[in-house]
């Protein structure tokens, strides 16, 4: 997995509702199932907070 959710993430939805493969599950703040992110970034991209970061 190349991307992770922050914890400046305040739950508004948006990267969940533009995931393409739906690897992104609500909570207090959202989280990536590595196991199903396509490492699109589609999601970092959305983001209206900056709170999904790549990670080499």
């Amino acid at each position: 997995m190349a991307y992770r959710i922050k914890d400046t993430c305040v739950a508004c939805g948006t990267c969940q509702s533009e995931c393409p493969s739906g690897a992104i599950s609500e909570g207090d703040i959202y989280k990536i199932d590595p196991n199903v992110c396509v490492d699109c970034g589609t999601c970092a991209d959305v983001c209206p907070t900056g709170s999904i970061e790549h990670i080499d």
